[in-house]
């Protein structure tokens, strides 16, 4: 009876399982669509040779190919491929001979020996080479313009007369503005070193008539005699 019972089961389990499509039908196609039209034969017949009146639903003699235009449009496209370059058409094909090569003036010549050879000597580079040097001009060096007085204050000779760096406080000073004073001063300037050379004019160091140098050490504004010691020591 057990036999039996085991039997029994193994049997409804194999009927619960889904059939397994057949693998010749094709894999990873439903063999229960549609089928696949076949593909449509193509003519071996030559365009030239087509015939006018193969094409459905046209009307009149000829159909949607027309051989006279097409030989028509190529004619006008060798026309103006030959118009645009002045030459034939060079069509591509091992067996065309290498199209002709045309000399052109605006590409020099002169890594070509034969070309530089034909036309150059010995005797005229060295012509060349002396009427070259002929025309050489040397120009000798001149001193160099001193500065007038006139010009005003020098900022640079002042800068290296000095040695005591920004901040530090050498003329005495007595008014009021301070800081915000020489701000609004200052800004009457187009540089730092317009500002100095100004202050110099006025009397400075010893004087501040403008208040650009609050500080009393002798630089107005924002300007920095560093800048030319450093240059002088080269």
């Amino acid at each position: 009876m057990k036999h039996f019972l085991m039997v029994a089961a193994v049997g409804a389990l194999a009927a619960c399982q889904p059939a397994i499509p057949d693998s010749a039908a094709g894999v990873g196609f439903d063999t229960m669509g549609p089928a696949v039209p076949p593909a449509p034969s193509v003519s071996s017949q030559p365009l030239g040779a087509a015939s006018t009146s193969q094409t459905p639903g046209s009307s009149g003699a000829r159909g949607g190919f027309d051989p006279d235009l097409v030989a028509a449009s190529l004619a006008e496209d060798d026309a103006a491929a030959a118009l645009n370059s002045g030459r034939e058409v060079v069509n591509a094909s091992p067996s065309n001979p290498a199209p002709a090569t045309f000399s052109n003036p605006g590409i020099s010549d002169e890594n070509n020996f034969d070309a530089v050879a034909a036309r150059q000597t010995i005797e005229s580079d060295k012509a060349r080479i002396a009427q070259n040097r002929a025309q050489y001009e040397v120009i000798q060096p001149t001193a160099l313009p001193s500065r007038s007085d006139a010009a005003g204050p020098n900022v640079v000779e002042y800068a290296l007369q000095t040695n005591h760096p920004r901040g530090t406080k050498v003329h005495t000073r007595i008014g009021l503005g301070g800081q915000s004073k020489m701000a609004r001063n200052c800004a009457d300037y187009a540089s730092d070193d317009d500002a100095q050379a100004d202050f110099l004019a006025r009397g400075g160091p010893q004087r501040d008539r403008k208040g650009l140098d609050p500080d009393g050490d002798g630089y107005a504004c924002n300007w920095d005699p560093a800048l030319y010691r450093r240059a002088a020591r080269g």
